[in-house]
């Protein structure tokens, strides 16, 4: 299985995984011109993608939706609340493009075996996905106010973890955001915290985790180097020393992972 984050943050999200022939993009969150030079970059037409799943209706996660899906005839696989809420932003799509899903019912694209899980974010009928094939598990989950244990029955064991780990508490406490983004940002509908993420990651290396990618940092309440090091040190005060990290890039192609 091959996955490419190709940007993640406050200001747009999109990733690509490949595995047994089949392309995927995991959400559209920039104009969709952005998407497919990323995706040039890497070697991949978008005439050769086999669909978008899309986790929320959120503009960061949604924007280049529609554009991608009319111009390369692309199927898009979001919940029923999804579709709804992100149609002002995708507008119509083409009947037999529109996928809808269900979260705790998985389904194949190709032959990948997709699970999708609810998660708590102030949308309005996120998911996470999970990504299974050739035996190997790829679970991406961004925009996730907290770690509820059915999140963790879902990423257990996962091969590579892709896991928010958006704001550091103090910056977004002390920043420039009005009280009531402050407020909804720290909810268990807002977003996962650099702290919060390292107490995940803490849990699932006893189920197997051994690789997590750090995604979806705020640019005002964090930094690469204080999500790393915040996580890292969660990591080695449970004496574990033996966990791969990486941050994902807000603005440009991470990596490329083979897992």
């Amino acid at each position: 299985m091959r996955f490419i984050p190709l940007f993640s943050g406050s200001s747009g999200n999109s990733s690509y995984i490949e595995a047994g022939g089949t392309r995927l993009l995991v959400d559209a969150g920039l104009a969709g011109r952005m998407i497919t030079d990323a995706l040039d970059e890497v070697d991949v037409r978008a005439e050769t993608l086999s669909g978008i799943l899309v986790t929320h209706d959120h503009i960061d996660h949604t924007k280049g939706v529609g554009v991608l899906s009319r111009k390369y005839d692309l199927p898009v696989y979001a919940t029923a609340g999804t579709f709804r809420a992100m149609a002002p932003i995708v507008r119509e799509l083409a009947f037999p493009n529109v996928r809808l899903i269900r979260p705790g019912e998985d389904f194949y694209i190709g032959q990948i075996n997709v699970i999708p899980f609810a998660t708590p974010h102030d949308a309005a009928e996120p998911c996470g996905f999970c990504f299974v094939e050739g035996g190997k598990k790829l679970c991406y989950m961004t925009d996730i106010g907290c770690f509820r244990e059915s999140m963790f029955d879902a990423a257990a064991g996962s091969d590579l973890m892709f896991i928010e780990s958006n704001h550091d508490i103090e910056m977004l406490k002390h920043g420039p955001y009005p009280y009531p983004l402050k407020q909804r940002i720290l909810s268990e509908h807002g977003h996962l915290s650099n702290a919060k993420c390292g107490e995940a990651l803490v849990r699932l290396y006893e189920t197997g985790v051994r690789f997590a990618v750090l995604a979806h940092l705020s640019r005002e309440n964090n930094t690469e180097e204080l999500a790393f090091s915040t996580v890292l040190s969660a990591l080695e005060e449970a004496g574990i020393d033996d966990m791969q990290l990486v941050v994902a890039k807000r603005d440009r192609t991470t990596a490329i992972f083979e897992i």
